[in-house]
């Protein structure tokens, strides 16, 4: 099994590479969406905004899987499978840096007034990863 200090897996989570989130809805089906992710104190993190619907699949069960795959070939990927805590504190400052890291933006300029955000950190049970093919 692999870790989140495999070098690979790093890369895949400090570039910028799209992730898809996927959580359990309320009848037991999947809800998947698209994420910015990142590393935050060594941990997979992504964030919304609260009012959507995957963070409150989240907060009724917070079992989360998140894959992240390269842009340039799909098929090295990795996947992290656990349970998230989720804050709202520093979760404007979460959201800049992903900012950062997609769009070269210092501040998310989506924000609308209202909004409040929410940052899940995963406590990983499982990594997979698929490591570029040659």
């Amino acid at each position: 099994m692999a870790s989140l200090n495999n070098p690979g897996v790093i890369s895949l989570l400090t570039e910028p590479h799209y992730a898809v989130a996927s959580t359990v809805n309320e009848d037991g089906s999947i809800l998947s969406v698209v994420v910015w992710v990142n590393l935050e104190d060594g941990k997979v993190a992504v964030n919304s905004e609260v009012s959507r619907k995957w963070p409150a699949n989240l907060k009724r069960d917070p079992r989360l899987t998140v894959m992240v795959y390269h842009r340039d070939n799909p098929f090295e990927y990795v996947e992290v499978e656990g349970t998230v805590t989720a804050t709202t504190e520093g979760a404007d400052g979460h959201i800049d840096r992903l900012a950062k890291k997609y769009i070269n933006q210092d501040r998310y300029p989506f924000h609308q007034p209202g909004d409040q955000r929410i940052s899940f950190v995963l406590d990983e049970d499982v990594v997979r990863y698929s490591p570029p093919r040659s």
